[in-house]
């Protein structure tokens, strides 16, 4: 008898432990409904969706507002949203499986492995390594216009363009943020395994995961029917529908699309010392080495608001920083429509994850630091109202620089040419191509599913205005310049544009714009022509190329810009004028260079 009271009391004190184990899990997610409601409002967010992960479990998870704002359809934790940089764990822990086999060295000169990576000094050829790339410190500043200006489907071509990517410090000095280091870690992946990067990840980490509604591209996301759709704020206030970013070959920098749900199974590996239900998935070694300190971003000193928040520092494809009193690893993400974050507390073994779709939002920060004071048993902290001080001090501190600044003097300083004469295809190799074009009375920029309006300034010198698909043209201030360089001949041979802030203004060398011209039209000009005794060859390559040759130099292509006119390809400042006589044909071709204009006469015509 006495055995069994002794085990009713036993499994009592159990209920009774479980009801308060239950009842105080309960109470760090009391209230939340209304904090989150009040980040909705506060911030004039569409959605956002949560996950808490605490150990090997989601101890919380849940969506607010809306994943379609205009058809009210509400946020859950199904909900796909864009992760942007978030992608870049699962590039670098590819790279981390990779050495774990022994096929990669974090700290042997990538080009060990991949010869088609160069840099644009053979210094930085002979002593960058991964580690270097992973953790932001090749001496690259971000060169993110190329990427996300010049969009194209090839990762080889954007590998192609680092080549020609000036740094801006030298190698180790500085901690710089670069996409593209986590573009060519992806296509390093692709070369070793023979398989693409996307299919890596779903294979190593999406599968074993059970992520199996993350995808890689906006057309799998808007196939899903589980879409978040993206948007940002007009006038600081209107909620805006924004269009989907394709990244493209962009990819294993930032393209993957996933729920929390999904991400919380990512977030319990990194917790759990790289496994997820008891298989090892990403190799310790390489955990530890990801969130332990590689790089130093800055000072990361306590201010005086929050003196218990301090360290900036980076691994691999993790931040790091103390958040009162607690080592947190996170990383945020951000592309047009969509922020994110991503974090974890190594030593509280908890994880939360944030995805919202809201563009350049602080709300998953706003979020992310809620819970983590009710999972850390922390003091409680207005985030909300505190980052809301923040940003408004830095909206005034903006608006009173404008105020106060001093405008230039208005002058009508005149440009030095037609518009017509700008038009034309300006390229760098770092970047890609602009198509100028001579419209309706102006001029206008085309670079990938961009459309900018050129709007004088003075002298060559233009404003850069953007196109909104939905809103025109943005004719507010803007600072954005580009300024029109001629050759020794007067003609616009380059565009100058500061791309990057911290390497000089980048050059884009003009191609005269070619015009459409037949075969049977080009023939009349073929021949030969004779400068001071010298012949001139001129005939047709292929279908429709008109060729020139001169004795002892290489065979040049003429490019059709003009009635009887030809540029020579890859020579600025050269062009080729034909003049014709009453019936048409050509007599005699001016060679036009900038140290003067050179008259070769038609043999057939000095004949006669």
């Amino acid at each position: 008898m006495r055995k069994i009271v002794s085990l009713l009391l036993l499994i009592s004190s159990l209920i009774t432990y479980g009801q308060k184990h239950k009842s105080t899990e309960d109470r760090r997610f009391s209230g939340l409904d209304t904090a989150m409601a009040r980040v909705l409002k506060e911030w004039h967010a569409a959605g956002f969706a949560v996950a808490v992960v605490e150990k090997d479990r989601v101890v919380y998870s849940k969506g607010f507002g809306y994943s379609d704002y205009e058809k009210k359809i509400p946020a859950t934790p199904q909900t796909l949203f864009a992760i942007g940089s978030c992608t870049k764990a699962f590039t670098s822990s590819l790279i981390g499986m990779l050495v774990h086999d022994g096929k990669l060295d974090y700290d042997k000169p990538v080009r060990e492995y991949f010869p088609d990576l160069k840099f644009y000094k053979e210094e930085m050829n002979e002593h960058i390594t991964l580690r270097d790339m992973m953790c932001h410190r090749t001496g690259l500043p971000r060169y993110d216009y190329s990427w996300y200006y010049f969009p194209t489907d090839s990762r080889d071509s954007l590998i192609r363009r680092i080549r020609y990517m000036e740094p801006s410090a030298g190698l180790r000095e500085k901690w710089q943020y670069n996409n593209f280091m986590f573009l060519a870690q992806g296509a390093l992946v692709e070369k070793i395994t023979g398989k693409k990067w996307e299919d890596n990840v779903r294979e190593k980490i999406f599968q074993p995961l059970g992520m199996s509604h993350s995808d890689f591209s906006i057309e799998d996301l808007v196939e899903s029917g589980e879409a978040a759709t993206g948007y940002g704020l007009k006038q600081d206030s209107i909620i805006k529908k924004l269009d989907y970013y394709h990244i493209n070959a962009m990819g294993p920098a930032g393209s993957i699309n996933s729920s929390v749900e999904d991400m919380a199974h990512w977030v319990i590996t990194w917790i759990n010392n790289g496994k997820y239900e008891g298989r090892q998935i990403i190799p310790e070694t390489h955990r530890n080495e990801a969130i332990g300190s590689q790089m130093v971003i800055g000072a990361g000193l306590p201010e005086k608001e929050n003196p218990d928040i301090y360290l900036a520092n980076y691994g691999f494809a993790w931040f790091l920083a103390s958040y009162r009193g607690h080592y947190r690893v996170e990383h945020g993400g951000n592309i047009d429509g969509f922020s994110a974050s991503t974090s974890f507390f190594p030593s509280d073994s908890i994880g939360i994850i944030v995805l919202s779709n809201q563009n350049g939002s602080v709300v998953p920060s706003i979020v992310r630091n809620l819970i983590a004071d009710r999972m850390l048993h922390l003091s409680h902290k207005d985030w909300n109202t505190e980052l809301k001080k923040t940003v408004d001090k830095a909206k005034k501190e903006e608006a009173d620089a404008k105020k106060n600044k001093i405008k230039p003097v208005e002058k009508n300083l005149p440009a030095t040419h037609e518009w017509k004469d700008y038009e034309g295809n300006y390229g760098n190799p770092a970047f890609g191509n602009i198509e100028l074009r001579y419209e309706h009375d102006s001029l206008f920029a085309f670079l990938g599913t961009k459309i900018c309006w050129l709007r004088h300034h003075q002298y060559d010198i233009f404003n850069v205005l953007e196109k909104d698909p939905k809103d025109g043209y943005d004719t507010a201030d803007n600072n954005t310049l580009v300024q029109f360089q001629m050759n020794a001949a007067g003609e616009i041979q380059s565009l100058e544009i500061a791309l990057e802030p911290t390497v000089k203004a980048i050059s884009f060398t003009k191609t005269p714009k070619a015009k459409e011209i037949s075969r049977d039209s080009l023939l009349k000009y073929v021949g030969d022509y004779s400068l001071s005794g010298i012949i001139m060859k001129i005939s047709i390559k292929g279908e429709k190329t008109l060729s020139l040759f001169v004795p002892g130099q290489p065979e040049y292509e003429l490019i059709p810009i003009d009635k009887d006119k030809f540029s020579i390809k890859n020579l600025s400042g050269f062009t080729v004028q034909f003049n014709l006589d009453s019936k048409g044909q050509p007599i005699e071709l001016l060679s036009i260079q900038p140290n003067g204009t050179f008259k070769a006469v038609k043999v057939e015509n000095q004949k006669k």
